[in-house]
């Protein structure tokens, strides 16, 4: 029985814009962003699904509505898909952060496995034991179905990275994964098949 599992993060951002991180904290989508989940919501317009779960974070319900677009069911808000929490760096500019906390900076972004925050926030394998059970979840719930997963970049890389059979220490290989990029999994008896992977075709630009 094959269960398929699309997952996209929020569009883009006025944070993103500006070059701030947001972790549990939120700010709207930006014209463009809004734009980004109609392009989405366009490309999977014939997609019978059947759940589609978002993060609470109100850019990803957002996002997740435009997706939705005419039909006739709920969107699912998790609070275990939020972002990663950052503590005190949320609302702050990564230039900053980067001059401030140079180690940590540096563990982030190129060595996740030994990134200890000192920030109040959560590490990647907190992220992971939080997200990685509510993904398994949802997709018991689901066997033999279509769902969409609504939620946030390092969120959604610690997700794939699972798919993929990665270590954390992988968790930034590539693709970017860029607003409302799409990735698609196909799940059979615990195998998974990645179909699409920071796919970003449906962009109308």
């Amino acid at each position: 029985m094959k269960t398929t599992i699309y997952l996209t993060r929020h569009g883009e951002t006025k944070w993103n814009v500006e070059g701030r991180l947001q972790g549990h904290m939120d700010s709207d989508l930006t014209e463009l962003g809004v734009r980004q989940a109609g392009w989405l919501g366009n490309s999977l317009q014939d997609v019978p699904f059947d759940a589609i779960y978002t993060s609470i974070s109100p850019r990803a319900q957002r996002t997740a509505e435009i997706i939705r677009g005419t039909r006739g069911m709920d969107v699912i808000p998790c609070e275990e898909l939020k972002e990663i929490y950052l503590g005190t760096w949320e609302g702050r500019k990564f230039t900053e952060l980067e001059q401030t906390f140079p180690d940590e900076h540096v563990a982030f972004w190129n060595a996740p496995h030994r990134y200890q925050p000192s920030n109040g926030g959560e590490s990647f394998v907190q992220l992971r034991e939080r997200v990685i059970p509510k993904v398994k979840a949802i997709e018991a719930a689901h066997q033999g179905g279509t769902i969409l997963i609504v939620t946030h970049a390092v969120a959604l890389k610690t997700i794939m990275a699972f798919f993929k059979g990665d270590p954390l220490e992988q968790l930034w290989s590539p693709p970017h994964i860029h607003p409302t990029s799409l990735n698609k999994v196909v799940t059979t008896k615990n195998r998974y098949h990645i179909e699409l992977h920071g796919d970003i075709s449906h962009y109308e630009v």
